[in-house]
């Protein structure tokens, strides 16, 4: 796929392509290269309004789909695409998930176990001490905390998970061949180091406010659960929540002065059913991290049976399809779609893809240890 490959990286650089749009144009033409050569007259019938296709064609003159992996490469830039094992499990869940991300650093399995903060760029000091010791929570009970890159709330959530000897990722609103704001350029250096950088925006996009609302749906996409510390009515904070909601994560909010401008969103949150956040500890208890290190331990769990262990045999990293598995197995096709769904929740698995399948890396090593330790 490494041909069409860039030409999905292309097309996600046309500004109004999202993932519908991107959907769209893979189902009307069949490829992202085919789409990429469409007239402006099959772009139209595609369902593309005009001032996308005049992107479209703007794009086209300026952007090679050949040179991308060159470009990436220069400022250690990683595509993951939808097809990707290394695409966020979590985040590819979600309908509407970006096609796809660009990182830099790296993004470890653990990454799963993760809570957003974010808030106000105008903290306060009560503010400032709430986000610097939840932050510092996370970080030491390795949970990774997701946030913004923001001045304020996210900055310093950021920086006292990182201090703690956590990880933190930061989801940029631009090209992640800059770090924006200039101010936190040397934090954004320490979350390289310590995380990951991350954006659905290709190198080159510059800040632009337009770009900021939207990034907020991949900060909540990336967590289990969000939480809100300061925020006023205008906050872009709000939007996170409003995503995290629509994506089916929990909401936290942390109690504020109702004299504060800087609390009253999320007081707001509060008054409409947002969790109250008042003892850090709630806040593993009611996303049973506690029991987080059992947890880890669980994607490593071995086939439990005969059946699951003969699909993982047949299974590594070129995707099959259910039709395959089964016919390969000799067993019936609702035996191994039941089995499968199992092997998947277990992390044994991964769809890529409508009921394809393949191997999940860990899954694998821990398979083939297991095997030579038996040996």
């Amino acid at each position: 796929m490494t041909d069409e490959r860039n030409y999905w990286l292309a097309l996600t650089m046309v500004k109004g392509i999202g993932a519908v749009r991107f959907r769209t144009l893979l189902d009307s033409f069949g490829s992202a290269r085919a789409a990429w050569a469409a007239a402006p007259e099959q772009l139209r019938d595609a369902g593309l309004f005009e001032s996308v296709i005049t992107n479209f064609v703007q794009a086209r003159k300026n952007v090679d789909p050949e040179s991308i992996p060159a470009l990436l490469d220069k400022f250690r830039v990683k595509a993951l695409t939808w097809d990707d094992e290394d695409y966020p499990r979590r985040l590819r869940e979600l309908e509407g998930a970006p096609p796809v991300l660009y990182t830099r650093g790296e993004l470890l399995p653990t990454d799963e176990w993760a809570v957003g903060v974010v808030g106000t760029r105008r903290v306060t000091a009560y503010g400032r001490q709430v986000a610097e010791e939840l932050g510092a929570f996370l970080g030491r009970n390795g949970i990774t905390v997701v946030s913004g890159l923001a001045r304020g709330v996210d900055a310093i959530a950021h920086q006292a998970a990182i201090k703690a000897g956590g990880r933190s990722i930061a989801v940029l609103a631009h090209g992640l061949d800059q770090i924006y704001p200039a101010e936190n350029r040397r934090l954004g250096e320490e979350i390289l180091a310590n995380g990951a950088l991350v954006s659905d925006y290709g190198v080159g996009t510059p800040p632009d406010a337009a770009n900021f609302p939207p990034r907020n749906r991949i900060i909540s996409g990336l967590s289990l659960a969000v939480v809100i510390i300061e925020a006023g009515m205008e906050s872009g904070a709000l939007i996170t929540a409003g995503f995290a909601a629509e994506q089916g994560r929990e909401v936290f909010a942390i109690p504020g002065s109702i004299y504060a401008p800087q609390s009253k969103g999320a007081n707001l949150l509060l008054q409409k059913g947002a969790h109250p956040l008042v003892n850090f500890e709630e806040l593993l208890e009611a996303l049973n991290l506690e029991m987080m290190g059992e947890q880890k331990n669980a994607r490593l769990i071995l086939p439990a049976d005969a059946t699951e262990a003969r699909l993982f045999e047949l299974l590594g990293q070129e995707p099959l399809h259910v039709n395959e598995l089964g016919a390969l197995a000799n067993l019936p096709i609702e035996q191994v779609s039941s089995t499968l769904a199992l092997m998947e929740l277990k992390g044994l698995v991964r769809q890529v893809g409508s009921m394809n399948y393949v191997a999940a890396r860990e899954a694998r090593a821990a398979y083939v240890a297991d095997a030579e330790t038996r040996s």
